[in-house]
């Protein structure tokens, strides 16, 4: 197996970019991230960076897949943006939710962490077969029957987190997926609310139909969410996969 990576992060419609994309990579894994920091004032942008940092540190100095592992790497990346915190002034509201996901390149398999509404999905024959949950009001109440999922994507209190790296630690909710076996053609999306929230689940899997590559999935995404910009517009980021096989994988993979 081999797998073709892509990101993208745009500042939209804001005065900076408070999202952040990250990788690292050996010979076995593959770790990748998109952080979503909030807080005002560029306070977002520190505390998104922290938790890269902190994850894609932490991972290599102990690699491994474990549950246990996955959710002390997210409670470390939260110790740090809470101590970063102390400093006052605009750091001392900062938050940042992630996403990140481990690709085991030997046994062909991926985990994914997140805490908050950045989002991870696995597409397999151009259908999401796996996404992640947000942390958030509006998926309580699409949980509880009470919207669906297009109407959550565009409910007035669609912002309103339950968990975000910053928090005390007991107020913190970190959601680790099963192991996911990879096969040749899956394709993986991690990605801020300023993608999901202009798409929703059908118009990213549109981009996906309409590419060939991680690269063209991109441009896709890009454009799309871009042509739908208005004043004000939320910062919007993505780290993108492509699975390959290697009789047919393009040059540039891992």
């Amino acid at each position: 197996m081999q797998v073709e990576i892509a990101t993208l992060t745009r500042q939209g419609g804001r005065d900076y970019n408070e999202d952040c994309v990250g990788q690292q990579h050996d010979d076995r894994y593959l770790v990748c991230l998109v952080a979503d920091g909030a807080g005002g004032h560029g306070g977002g942008d520190v505390a998104a960076a922290i938790v890269r940092d902190s994850l894609l540190e932490g991972f290599f100095a102990a690699p491994g897949t474990s549950d246990e592992l996955l959710r002390r790497l997210v409670l470390q990346a939260n110790r740090r943006v809470v101590e970063r915190q102390q400093a006052g002034g605009r750091l001392a509201q900062m938050r940042s939710t992630v996403v990140l996901a481990v690709l085991d390149l030997l046994e062909d398999r991926m985990r994914w962490v997140h805490s908050g509404d950045s989002r991870a999905y696995l597409f397999r024959g151009g259908a999401v077969v796996a996404r992640t949950s947000d942390h958030s009001l509006v998926q309580q109440m699409v949980d509880s029957g009470m919207l669906g999922d297009e109407q959550a994507r565009l409910h007035p209190q669609r912002n309103v987190l339950l968990s975000a790296l910053g928090a005390a630690g007991n107020q913190l909710e970190i959601s680790v997926s099963e192991p996911m076996r990879l096969q040749p053609g899956d394709a993986v999306l991690l990605c801020s609310d300023g993608v999901w929230e202009v798409l929703g689940d059908e118009g990213v899997a549109d981009a996906l139909q309409a590419a060939g590559s991680a690269r063209q999935w991109a441009a896709a995404i890009d454009h799309t969410v871009a042509g739908c910009g208005k004043p004000g517009q939320d910062n919007y980021s993505a780290f993108l996969l492509w699975v390959h096989a290697e009789s047919d994988a393009p040059t540039q993979l891992l």
